[in-house]
Protein backbone atom coordinates (compact mmCIF):
# COMPACT_ATOMS: atom_id res chain seq x y z
CA UNK A 1 0.00 0.00 0.00
CA UNK A 2 1.33 3.45 -1.05
CA UNK A 3 1.95 6.07 1.61
CA UNK A 4 -0.42 9.08 1.30
CA UNK A 5 0.97 12.32 -0.08
CA UNK A 6 3.81 10.75 -2.01
CA UNK A 7 4.05 11.81 -5.70
CA UNK A 8 6.05 9.40 -7.84
CA UNK A 9 8.37 10.41 -10.65
CA UNK A 10 6.02 9.02 -13.30
CA UNK A 11 3.22 11.29 -12.11
CA UNK A 12 5.53 14.32 -12.15
CA UNK A 13 6.62 13.54 -15.69
CA UNK A 14 3.02 13.22 -16.87
CA UNK A 15 2.09 16.53 -15.27
CA UNK A 16 5.11 18.26 -16.77
CA UNK A 17 4.31 16.85 -20.21
CA UNK A 18 0.72 18.04 -19.86
CA UNK A 19 1.86 21.57 -18.92
CA UNK A 20 4.26 21.66 -21.88
CA UNK A 21 1.50 20.54 -24.24
CA UNK A 22 -0.90 23.19 -22.93
CA UNK A 23 1.79 25.87 -23.17
CA UNK A 24 2.73 24.84 -26.72
CA UNK A 25 -0.93 24.87 -27.79
CA UNK A 26 -1.36 28.32 -26.30
CA UNK A 27 1.71 29.59 -28.18
CA UNK A 28 0.37 28.17 -31.44
CA UNK A 29 -3.03 29.81 -30.91
CA UNK A 30 -1.44 33.17 -30.11
CA UNK A 31 0.79 32.93 -33.20
CA UNK A 32 -2.16 32.02 -35.42
CA UNK A 33 -4.15 34.90 -33.95
CA UNK A 34 -1.35 37.39 -34.63
CA UNK A 35 -0.95 36.13 -38.21
CA UNK A 36 -4.70 36.41 -38.85
CA UNK A 37 -4.75 39.90 -37.37
CA UNK A 38 -1.88 40.95 -39.64
CA UNK A 39 -3.70 39.51 -42.66
CA UNK A 40 -6.83 41.48 -41.77
CA UNK A 41 -4.81 44.67 -41.32
CA UNK A 42 -3.11 44.05 -44.66
CA UNK A 43 -6.39 43.49 -46.49
CA UNK A 44 -8.50 46.21 -44.88
CA UNK A 45 -5.90 48.93 -44.39
CA UNK A 46 -2.66 48.40 -46.28
CA UNK A 47 -4.16 47.39 -49.63
CA UNK A 48 -6.51 50.38 -49.47
CA UNK A 49 -3.69 52.77 -48.62
CA UNK A 50 -1.42 51.55 -51.38
CA UNK A 51 -4.14 51.32 -54.03
CA UNK A 52 -5.57 54.76 -53.26
CA UNK A 53 -2.17 56.42 -53.39
CA UNK A 54 -1.38 54.63 -56.65
CA UNK A 55 -4.72 55.61 -58.17
CA UNK A 56 -4.28 59.25 -57.17
CA UNK A 57 -0.80 59.32 -58.72
CA UNK A 58 -2.17 57.83 -61.94
CA UNK A 59 -4.94 60.47 -62.11
CA UNK A 60 -2.33 63.19 -61.66
CA UNK A 61 -0.13 61.62 -64.33
CA UNK A 62 -3.02 61.51 -66.80
CA UNK A 63 -3.85 65.15 -66.08
CA UNK A 64 -0.24 66.18 -66.67
CA UNK A 65 -0.24 64.20 -69.89
CA UNK A 66 -3.49 65.81 -71.06
CA UNK A 67 -2.74 69.30 -69.81
CA UNK A 68 -4.95 71.37 -67.52
CA UNK A 69 -7.57 69.36 -65.58
CA UNK A 70 -11.14 69.72 -66.78
CA UNK A 71 -13.02 72.60 -65.12
CA UNK A 72 -15.40 71.56 -62.38
CA UNK A 73 -13.64 68.28 -61.65
CA UNK A 74 -13.95 67.20 -57.99
CA UNK A 75 -10.93 66.99 -55.73
CA UNK A 76 -9.40 63.50 -55.58
CA UNK A 77 -10.77 61.51 -52.66
CA UNK A 78 -11.35 58.00 -51.43
CA UNK A 79 -14.48 56.21 -52.42
CA UNK A 80 -14.94 52.68 -51.37
CA UNK A 81 -15.69 48.96 -52.61
CA UNK A 82 -14.78 45.12 -52.83
CA UNK A 83 -14.84 42.88 -55.45
CA UNK A 84 -16.03 43.50 -58.90
CA UNK A 85 -16.97 40.43 -60.77
CA UNK A 86 -14.90 38.38 -63.07
CA UNK A 87 -11.69 38.88 -64.92
CA UNK A 88 -11.31 40.09 -68.45
CA UNK A 89 -8.83 41.33 -70.94
CA UNK A 90 -8.25 42.43 -74.46
CA UNK A 91 -9.40 45.41 -76.46
CA UNK A 92 -12.94 46.59 -76.94
CA UNK A 93 -14.75 48.33 -79.74
CA UNK A 94 -13.10 51.66 -80.39
CA UNK A 95 -15.04 54.87 -80.25
CA UNK A 96 -15.39 58.55 -79.68
CA UNK A 97 -18.33 60.89 -79.36
CA UNK A 98 -19.55 64.13 -80.70
CA UNK A 99 -22.60 66.34 -80.70
CA UNK A 100 -24.09 68.85 -78.35
CA UNK A 101 -25.32 68.28 -74.80
CA UNK A 102 -28.33 66.00 -74.75
CA UNK A 103 -27.73 65.01 -78.39
CA UNK A 104 -24.67 62.74 -78.34
CA UNK A 105 -23.31 61.30 -81.52
CA UNK A 106 -21.24 58.18 -82.09
CA UNK A 107 -19.58 59.57 -85.19
CA UNK A 108 -16.19 60.02 -83.55
CA UNK A 109 -16.51 63.75 -83.03
CA UNK A 110 -13.55 63.82 -80.68
CA UNK A 111 -11.24 63.54 -83.65
CA UNK A 112 -9.88 60.10 -82.75
CA UNK A 113 -10.84 56.61 -81.72
CA UNK A 114 -10.20 55.29 -78.23
CA UNK A 115 -8.17 52.09 -78.49
CA UNK A 116 -6.52 51.50 -75.11
CA UNK A 117 -4.06 48.68 -74.59
CA UNK A 118 -4.79 45.89 -72.13
CA UNK A 119 -4.62 47.25 -68.53
CA UNK A 120 -3.79 50.77 -69.78
CA UNK A 121 -5.31 53.63 -67.74
CA UNK A 122 -6.84 55.95 -70.32
CA UNK A 123 -9.68 57.88 -68.63
CA UNK A 124 -10.71 59.37 -65.29
CA UNK A 125 -14.04 58.62 -63.63
CA UNK A 126 -15.43 61.28 -61.29
CA UNK A 127 -18.52 60.96 -59.08
CA UNK A 128 -19.10 64.10 -56.99
CA UNK A 129 -21.67 62.41 -54.73
CA UNK A 130 -18.98 59.96 -53.59
CA UNK A 131 -16.03 62.41 -53.69
CA UNK A 132 -14.50 59.89 -56.04
CA UNK A 133 -11.95 60.43 -58.77
CA UNK A 134 -10.17 57.33 -60.09
CA UNK A 135 -8.49 56.06 -63.26
CA UNK A 136 -10.34 53.88 -65.75
CA UNK A 137 -8.22 51.08 -67.22
CA UNK A 138 -8.90 48.56 -69.97
CA UNK A 139 -10.06 45.16 -68.70
CA UNK A 140 -11.34 43.95 -65.34
CA UNK A 141 -8.44 41.74 -64.28
CA UNK A 142 -7.97 41.87 -60.52
CA UNK A 143 -4.18 41.69 -60.60
CA UNK A 144 -3.60 44.17 -63.43
CA UNK A 145 -6.46 46.63 -62.91
CA UNK A 146 -8.88 46.32 -60.00
CA UNK A 147 -6.34 45.59 -57.25
CA UNK A 148 -4.52 48.79 -58.21
CA UNK A 149 -7.56 50.78 -57.08
CA UNK A 150 -8.60 51.46 -60.67
CA UNK A 151 -12.01 51.02 -62.22
CA UNK A 152 -11.97 48.48 -65.06
CA UNK A 153 -13.69 48.64 -68.45
CA UNK A 154 -15.48 45.44 -69.45
CA UNK A 155 -14.16 43.85 -72.61
CA UNK A 156 -16.67 44.03 -75.43
CA UNK A 157 -18.64 47.01 -74.14
CA UNK A 158 -18.54 50.47 -75.66
CA UNK A 159 -16.15 53.31 -74.90
CA UNK A 160 -17.12 56.70 -73.39
CA UNK A 161 -19.66 58.59 -75.48
CA UNK A 162 -20.40 55.74 -77.86
CA UNK A 163 -23.90 54.47 -78.56
CA UNK A 164 -24.38 51.38 -76.43
CA UNK A 165 -23.16 50.60 -72.94
CA UNK A 166 -19.90 51.84 -71.40
CA UNK A 167 -19.63 49.27 -68.58
CA UNK A 168 -17.24 49.46 -65.62
CA UNK A 169 -16.35 47.38 -62.56
CA UNK A 170 -14.68 48.32 -59.28
CA UNK A 171 -13.91 46.84 -55.87
CA UNK A 172 -16.32 47.53 -53.05
CA UNK A 173 -13.94 46.52 -50.26
CA UNK A 174 -10.11 46.42 -50.09
CA UNK A 175 -7.63 47.51 -52.77
CA UNK A 176 -8.79 51.11 -52.81
CA UNK A 177 -12.49 50.15 -52.72
CA UNK A 178 -13.58 52.86 -55.20
CA UNK A 179 -17.17 51.56 -55.34
CA UNK A 180 -17.70 51.02 -51.62
CA UNK A 181 -20.40 53.67 -51.44
CA UNK A 182 -22.02 52.96 -54.79
CA UNK A 183 -25.42 52.33 -53.11
CA UNK A 184 -25.46 56.01 -52.09
CA UNK A 185 -25.98 57.11 -55.69
CA UNK A 186 -29.43 58.47 -56.47
CA UNK A 187 -31.28 59.26 -59.64
CA UNK A 188 -30.06 62.59 -61.01
CA UNK A 189 -26.50 62.29 -59.65
CA UNK A 190 -23.79 62.99 -62.20
CA UNK A 191 -20.95 60.77 -63.36
CA UNK A 192 -18.13 62.31 -65.40
CA UNK A 193 -15.68 60.47 -67.63
CA UNK A 194 -12.67 62.42 -68.88
CA UNK A 195 -10.45 61.27 -71.71
CA UNK A 196 -7.57 62.95 -73.52
CA UNK A 197 -9.95 64.65 -75.96
CA UNK A 198 -13.36 65.00 -74.31
CA UNK A 199 -15.40 65.10 -71.10
CA UNK A 200 -18.58 63.04 -70.97
CA UNK A 201 -21.31 63.57 -68.39
CA UNK A 202 -23.73 60.79 -67.54
CA UNK A 203 -26.73 61.15 -65.24
CA UNK A 204 -27.70 58.30 -62.89
CA UNK A 205 -31.05 56.87 -63.95
CA UNK A 206 -31.63 53.45 -62.38
CA UNK A 207 -30.15 51.04 -59.83
CA UNK A 208 -30.28 47.25 -59.65
CA UNK A 209 -29.68 46.52 -55.94
CA UNK A 210 -28.79 42.83 -56.30
CA UNK A 211 -28.42 40.20 -58.98
CA UNK A 212 -26.42 37.09 -59.77
CA UNK A 213 -22.70 37.42 -60.39
CA UNK A 214 -23.38 35.73 -63.75
CA UNK A 215 -26.01 38.24 -64.88
CA UNK A 216 -24.36 39.38 -68.11
CA UNK A 217 -27.46 41.26 -69.19
CA UNK A 218 -26.52 44.28 -67.07
CA UNK A 219 -23.58 45.10 -69.37
CA UNK A 220 -25.22 44.42 -72.74
CA UNK A 221 -25.52 47.29 -75.28
CA UNK A 222 -29.11 47.73 -74.11
CA UNK A 223 -28.67 46.83 -70.43
CA UNK A 224 -31.36 44.64 -68.86
CA UNK A 225 -31.00 42.06 -66.11
CA UNK A 226 -31.53 38.48 -67.24
CA UNK A 227 -32.21 37.48 -63.63
CA UNK A 228 -34.57 40.33 -62.77
CA UNK A 229 -35.97 41.48 -66.15
CA UNK A 230 -37.97 44.31 -64.61
CA UNK A 231 -34.64 46.13 -64.15
CA UNK A 232 -33.08 47.65 -67.23
CA UNK A 233 -33.92 49.21 -70.59
CA UNK A 234 -35.65 48.22 -73.80
CA UNK A 235 -34.41 50.91 -76.18
CA UNK A 236 -30.93 51.64 -77.59
CA UNK A 237 -29.16 54.60 -76.05
CA UNK A 238 -25.95 55.97 -74.61
CA UNK A 239 -25.53 54.21 -71.28
CA UNK A 240 -22.98 53.81 -68.50
CA UNK A 241 -23.03 50.85 -66.10
CA UNK A 242 -21.17 50.69 -62.79
CA UNK A 243 -20.95 47.25 -61.17
CA UNK A 244 -19.58 45.98 -57.87
CA UNK A 245 -20.08 43.18 -55.36
CA UNK A 246 -22.87 43.10 -52.80
CA UNK A 247 -23.34 42.80 -49.88
CA UNK A 248 -20.15 44.24 -48.46
CA UNK A 249 -17.19 41.92 -47.81
CA UNK A 250 -18.62 39.23 -50.08
CA UNK A 251 -18.56 38.48 -53.78
CA UNK A 252 -21.75 36.41 -53.91
CA UNK A 253 -23.94 38.93 -55.72
CA UNK A 254 -23.57 42.02 -57.91
CA UNK A 255 -25.25 45.40 -57.96
CA UNK A 256 -25.43 47.78 -60.90
CA UNK A 257 -25.99 51.50 -61.31
CA UNK A 258 -27.06 52.74 -64.75
CA UNK A 259 -26.85 56.22 -66.19
CA UNK A 260 -27.48 57.97 -69.51
CA UNK A 261 -25.18 60.30 -71.43
CA UNK A 262 -26.49 63.85 -71.08
CA UNK A 263 -23.56 66.06 -72.12
CA UNK A 264 -20.27 65.99 -73.98
CA UNK A 265 -17.66 68.68 -74.52
CA UNK A 266 -14.09 68.69 -75.86
CA UNK A 267 -11.26 69.23 -73.40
Amino acid sequence: MRAPGIVHHGTRRRRAAYRRAVWSAAEVLVTVGVVLLLLVVHQLWWTNREARHGAERKVQALEREWGTPAAGSPTPGAGGGSGAGGSGDGKTAAGGAGGSAGQPSSSGGNGGRIQPRWSQAYAVLSIPRLSLRVPVAEGVSKADVLNKGYVGHYKGTQQPGQAGNFALAGHRNTHGEPFRYLPRLRRGDTITVETRTAVYTYTVDRTLPQTSSRDGGVIRPVPRSTVRPSYGYSQPGYYITLTTCTPEYTSRYRMAVWGKLTAMRPR
